[in-house]
């Protein structure tokens, strides 16, 4: 298995062509739509022209996402992002349609083997939601979802007589110096609470016109096109209750137990939400690199130790220039793996401050990009717009393989150890969050007419469904009502969130057959990353080697074999 992939060879669009235009692209579209698919292998290989033409266009759109993100200051790399989304995505998507229901209309497309019914399935789904009216819509709330990361990309604070993103500031919120502590947390949601106004009418409209897109679709809510649109054909809002009253039954009181237990290290009678991260006095923080350069060489040299195939996707990526970590001001917040459909070698985006979270981080995107690598050879581009719920595995999944390897980070045992131990504990505690956010998604496009009063109301009463009354917000109820706004998937990319909880649990699953046999675990991971979207979710959970299951049973399940491995690290 080699990781120096190449990018693809063109057949249907000049090697020299760049998207700059509609009017220079129109022509590609207007061939493949007049073509005359007079067989079987006439419809192959104009979907294989199709997945070309495809791949270029999605490839230069994530390169204007990509290069604004990393420099929201810079009006130039905003203008052409909004460009591509105002007068090239509009214009194309009728095209889009258009050849959707040309594949469909075909009689040889009956005759496309096995990998193609997902495919196929999916097509059928996006002929379904196709609105004309919907269009510059779309293109409207790409834009404005943007600007969530230009207003947070401008958010600092002073520490010290330094200036700081507020990703670089978390960082003392691990110190032993509570007096800093506070005074960092109070800043930092002060900060944020002079965008709150900015970031509630920015939300009040996406809402709005995504309830709007839903309406024109023919659907009661946003919520059910979403479902729709977000390919959930293998689960329910449903089956999302459940999962909700899962971890509120399962997962709730174990993080009771972990914030319990930190109160009891840091010796304090009353546990304040500042003290949740923060090391005991003559505790220092930990500190697994101080660079990103140092960072990635040692995410390189702990993917090599799982296998040289995973080191040498980011040996590549390295080498080309794909990945850009380190927190700066005027940088969006976040972290992402963005695939590149052409080139096939993806882009990784963080906030690295020398943190924990942030090794974690970076062994997440780097499970994305083995993912990326893995399918980047399958025939169609289709075929690799995997679903989250498998790509979140890839990447939770990377988190706790690599955790038998982080005596690379860290040469001291007793650091080594609260690594560990920290990274499971987060394993735990993010299922309430992804809960929480969850079940607010579902109530805000339940009532899409709502005022930001009653929104907040019903933020509150969320949170507070999946808090376990450890720490205490006495005083500070300004800042928890505007917490959700601190979550970008709720502007940038609505109702992705329960993904990570289906997959964590996944994720857990796959780390448990790990346990049990290293080599198995990883080759039933590279099987089902291999196969991208030619398979259900419950087929690629099967091939990984595991169950495409969030019923409460499961969730106590992996919950008590989580548990089980904290208290052996303690």
């Amino acid at each position: 298995m080699n990781a120096n992939i190449e990018k693809l060879l063109r057949r249907f669009l000049p090697e020299d062509f760049t998207v700059t235009t509609w009017d220079a692209l129109q022509p590609y579209f207007e061939a493949l739509q007049q073509r005359p698919l007079n067989s079987a292998q006439d419809l192959e290989q104009w979907l294989k022209d199709l997945s070309e033409l495809d791949a270029v266009v999605s490839e230069d759109a994530a390169w204007r996402q990509i290069r604004m993100t990393c420099d929201t200051a810079n009006k130039a790399l905003e203008d052409a992002f909004t460009y591509f989304f105002m007068e090239i995505q509009p214009k194309l998507q009728p095209y889009a349609d258009a050849l959707n229901r040309k594949l469909l209309d075909s009689s040889f497309a009956k005759e496309l083997g096995v990998d193609y019914a997902t495919y196929l399935r999916s097509v059928r789904k996006q002929v379904k939601l196709f609105r004309e009216e919907n269009v510059p819509l779309q293109a409207e709330l790409s834009v404005m979802a943007q600007q969530y990361g230009v207003i947070n990309g401008k958010m600092t604070i002073e520490v010290n007589g330094k200036e700081y993103t507020l990703q670089q500031a978390a960082k003392f919120l691990e110190s032993s110096d509570r007096t800093l502590r506070e005074e960092v947390y109070r800043k930092t949601s002060e900060r944020r609470l002079q965008d709150r106004d900015t970031l509630d009418q920015l939300y009040t409209s996406l809402v709005t016109k995504r309830d709007q897109v839903a309406r024109n679709a023919g659907f009661a809510n946003y919520r059910d096109y979403k479902f729709e649109d977000l390919g959930r054909f293998d689960y329910t809002k449903e089956d999302c209750f459940q999962f909700h009253a899962a971890v509120k039954e399962h997962i709730l009181p174990l993080v009771k137990d972990i914030l319990q237990r930190q109160q009891q290290k840091l010796q304090l009678d009353v546990l304040r939400p500042w003290d949740t991260e923060a090391e005991p006095a003559g505790t220092k923080p930990l500190e697994p690199f101080h660079t990103g350069e140092e960072l990635v060489n040692k995410a390189i040299d702990t993917f090599d130790q799982l296998g040289p195939f995973f080191g040498n996707c980011l040996r590549v990526m390295q080498q080309m220039g794909r990945l850009d970590l380190e927190s700066r001001i005027g940088k969006a917040p976040g972290g992402y793996n963005c695939p590149l459909a052409e080139t096939g070698v993806p882009f990784i985006f963080m906030n690295a401050a020398g943190q924990m979270r942030d090794l974690t981080t970076m062994v997440h995107e780097g499970g994305h990009a083995v993912h990326s690598f893995l399918s980047h050879n399958l025939a169609l581009s289709a075929f690799k717009e995997y679903p989250m719920e498998i790509a979140e595995v890839a990447s939770m999944s990377m988190e706790l393989f690599t955790m038998d390897h982080w005596d690379i980070f860290f040469s001291d045992k007793e650091e080594l150890r609260r690594a560990r131990r920290q990274q499971l504990e987060r394993a735990i505690s993010i299922f309430p969050w992804i809960a929480t956010i969850d079940k607010f998604q579902h109530w805000i496009y339940e009532h899409p007419q709502h005022t930001v009063a009653e929104r907040t109301a019903a933020w509150v009463g969320i949170l507070d469904e999946f808090s376990p009354n450890v720490v205490d917000w006495s005083g500070l109820e300004t800042y928890r009502a505007i917490n959700w706004q601190r979550q970008l998937h709720l502007f940038e990319v609505p109702f992705y969130y329960i993904e990570y909880g289906i997959a964590q649990l996944g994720a857990i699953a796959m780390w448990k057959q790990y346990k049990e046999n290293k080599q198995q675990a990883l080759d039933n991971y590279v099987k089902a990353l291999s196969l991208g979207n030619t398979k259900t979710l419950p087929e690629l959970y099967k091939a990984a080697g595991i169950r495409f299951d969030f019923s409460p049973a499961y969730v106590k399940e992996l919950a008590d074999f989580v548990k089980k491995e904290m208290d052996a690290i303690a």
